[in-house]
């Protein structure tokens, strides 16, 4: 005989977590060890062993996604050919810094090794700003595919490949046929989705591949995918209405080609973000992508000259070519150019590509000097500057089988993306045992109508349900908690007053969100001490983005105590939404949006979105306290809208770090007055045709800040 023949493969099923460590020790090539079917509670699972290239040790479930680990349940694995599969994170978070990790320790971890069929889902550490990864690839040749990764609401990058000395750096990984379910705007740096190594190891290449993935509303931050390292290829996926970018942040010679990003005019859904040398766009499709600066459809970067490595590397050698970038908002030649960012690219080359504007606007924007980039053979449907290689002319588009958008004209048939690009879709990425969110998002009115008559007492209802009140008074002496989407409604509008007699009325937790119609809330009532608020988001982190909508609402008399606000909002929160409409707020003595409480440095801030429309506000002493610390350029908001409201009596609005400001139509009467402190980002902000009388212009302070701000203060009027 040559040699012993292999031992059998034998199939191993445990039943807790205790027989689980017994058996693993005793797992050889070709075993199959198989957790029982059902609930896994705080389950650290450890699995070391070495399989080979056609005989791997595979852990799974007893049948797949029958179980699911929960609580505080994590696992580790090294060694050489290994296999998870269909196995449920749900209902928990890991207390160390990964739920499932490529490695045991420092000088332990898994080469050759593949998680396949995994599903994580919502699988948060209960305070958002606690960091942790739901996967950490370490070693080389690992794969993951076809699972399901969704809802990570707490900080840290979804899935991480951790490149560090002493560990392989030529990873060699593949990341395939997964969907990456929605993540909300985490609302600070580090909401990525995929992030390939660190500033520290970008030097050296990677060879990560990134491919056949569904990325859906992958909101968490401005990097979907970060790649941080050289030689990695994202190729053949499809970003659906997700907000930000591919960035090639660090590294060089990676290559990001026949993708599809579909943003259908969502907000700060972009393309790719272009920094660093040798970087190829090739061959991909993008339609109506809404981002501009950092989130345009192609943004390429100026860079700092003698670039530290943890800043911005010159772009040079960069090729851009046969793109369909279709009812996009921006192309941006020159992004982020500002005194630090002072080195424009260089020998980058953009060429066949088709670029149409949204609304027939033209989408191209030269931020700072474009002499190095050579345009060749590229066709606009907008006038922009003139430069060889960029034709404006009309494009004529037909919708293909494919699904995507192509030029009529048989003359352009060699311009923009393949017609052999095909989209990936749901049914082939993920597991077909676990739905795929449509939207999780339970909409206000949606629930059922509980009429309350005058007098009665208002109790929670299903989500997405409705208080309707009756005309009378409501006296209201302990706080409502909200732990879901509530509408509160008046019927008819302004016929039933709330009178709060306590220090809270509505006290959101999370999962809750409130909205206010046709009510009147009186504050005669209340306590007589400071800190008085209608809405008070709760005292621990809420994982969830709630919002809050106001409209045709009057709030009145909070005015008998001091700092008495409309909303009160607490650090490890977020308000996803603000939104007030045709309302009237008199005699607030704190402030009506209070969203300064994080004051950590660290770029936490309290809400996305404020917008405010048609709104009365009357001896207000402040309208809106807005706050974002830090530096960091990784977030969309905060944004403020104030329109087409009155404001007579204090009035105070200070915004600070706000990244999108408009203030326009309003009427100002011996108000306090606007005051705008610019520190982070490139902010944009638009002061115009409003009536200030007796109150002071607006004042807009400049701190320190990356990149120039987009300033318009202009056609304002000053009453008498």
């Amino acid at each position: 005989m040559a040699g012993a023949a292999p031992a059998l493969a034998r199939d191993w099923l445990v039943g807790d977590v205790a027989q689980f460590g017994d058996t693993v020790p005793r797992l050889q090539p070709g075993d199959t060890i198989a957790l029982a079917d059902g609930e896994w509670r705080d389950a650290a699972l450890v699995l070391v062993g070495n399989g080979t290239a056609d005989r791997p040790i595979t852990l799974t479930a007893q049948h797949p996604g029958r179980v699911v680990l929960t609580g505080t349940s994590s696992l580790k694995l090294a060694g050489r050919y290994l296999v998870v599969a269909n196995l449920v994170f749900r209902d928990g978070h890991a207390t160390g810094g990964d739920v499932i990790a490529f490695r045991t320790d420092a000088k332990h971890w898994a080469d050759h090794s593949r998680l396949t069929g995994v599903v994580i889902d919502r699988f948060n550490n209960p305070d958002r700003r606690r960091e942790d990864h739901w996967i950490a690839i370490y070693g080389s040749d690992n794969r993951v595919d076809h699972s399901h990764f969704e809802g990570k609401q707490n900080a840290g990058a979804m899935m991480v490949v951790v490149r560090q000395k002493g560990m392989p750096l030529d990873n060699r990984l593949r990341i395939d046929h997964n969907y990456f379910g929605p993540r909300p705007p985490l609302g600070s740096n580090g909401g990525e989705t995929i992030r390939i190594g660190t500033s520290t190891e970008s030097g050296s290449d990677s060879h990560t591949i990134v491919e056949d993935n569904l990325f859906e509303e992958c909101d968490g931050e401005v990097e979907i995918v970060s790649v941080k390292s050289g030689g990695n290829s994202v190729r053949r996926n499809l970003f659906l209405r997700s907000q930000g970018s591919v960035v090639l942040r660090h590294g060089s010679g990676n290559r990001v080609e026949d993708n599809v990003f579909l943003g259908q005019g969502v907000a700060h859904t972009g393309g790719i973000r272009v920094i660093n040398e040798r970087q190829t766009i090739r061959n991909n499709y993008m339609e109506g992508l809404a981002g501009v600066d950092f989130t345009s459809a192609i943004a390429v970067m100026n860079g700092v000259p003698n670039s530290p490595v943890n800043r911005y590397m010159p772009v040079r050698l960069a090729t851009i070519e046969r793109n369909s970038l279709i009812q996009v908002a921006q192309v941006t030649i020159g992004a982020g150019a500002d005194a630090e960012r002072s080195q424009p690219p260089r020998e980058t080359r953009m060429a066949g590509n088709l670029i149409t504007g949204a609304g027939g606007q033209d989408p191209l924007r030269l931020e700072g000097d474009a002499a190095g980039v050579t345009f060749e053979g590229n066709v606009m449907d907008a006038a922009s500057p003139s430069a060889p290689g960029l034709a404006q002319r009309a494009v004529k588009l037909v919708r293909a089988k494919n699904g995507l958008l192509y030029p009529v004209d048989p003359a352009l048939a060699g311009v923009g993306a393949g017609r052999d690009l095909a989209p990936i879709t749901r049914a082939q990425v993920g597991v077909d045992w676990y739905p795929k969110p449509a939207s999780r998002t339970v909409a206000f009115g949606t629930g059922p109508v509980v009429r309350v008559a005058s007098g009665g007492v208002l109790a929670s209802t299903p989500p997405g349900g409705v208080l309707e009140l009756a005309p009378g008074d409501y006296p209201v002496a302990v706080p409502l908690i909200v732990r879901h989407p509530l509408t509160v409604r008046a019927t008819p509008a302004g016929g039933a007053t709330l009178r709060q007699q306590a220090a809270t009325l509505f006290q959101l937790e999370d999962g809750g969100s409130l909205a206010l119609d046709g009510v009147v809330i009186d504050g005669t009532g209340a306590p007589k001490i400071a800190g008085n608020a209608v809405i008070r988001t709760s005292a621990r982190s809420m994982l969830a983005n709630y919002r809050i909508l106001v409209t045709n609402a009057r709030f009145e008399h909070m005015d008998g105590a001091p700092g008495f606000g409309v909303l009160a909002t607490t650090p490890g929160t977020l308000a996803g939404d603000i939104t007030i409409r045709d309302s009237r707020i008199a005699g607030v003595s704190g402030a009506v949006l209070a969203l300064a409480a994080e004051t950590g440095g660290k770029g936490w801030y309290g809400a996305e979105q404020v917008t405010i429309d048609g709104a009365q506000f009357e001896r207000v002493a402040t309208i809106a306290d807005m706050l974002r610390a830090g530096t960091d350029e990784s977030t969309f908001g905060p944004r403020f809208t104030l329109s087409g409201s009155t404001i007579t009596g204090g009035g105070a609005i200070m915004l600070s770090g706000v990244q999108d400001t408009t203030i326009s139509g309003n009427r100002f009467r011996h108000a306090t007055g606007i005051r705008i402190a610019h520190s982070v980002g490139s902010p944009h902000t638009l002061i115009r045709h409003n009536i200030f009388t007796r109150t002071p212009s607006p004042a807009v302070r400049e701190l320190t800040y990356r990149g120039p701000p987009r300033e318009v203060i202009a056609d304002n009027e000053k009453g008498l």
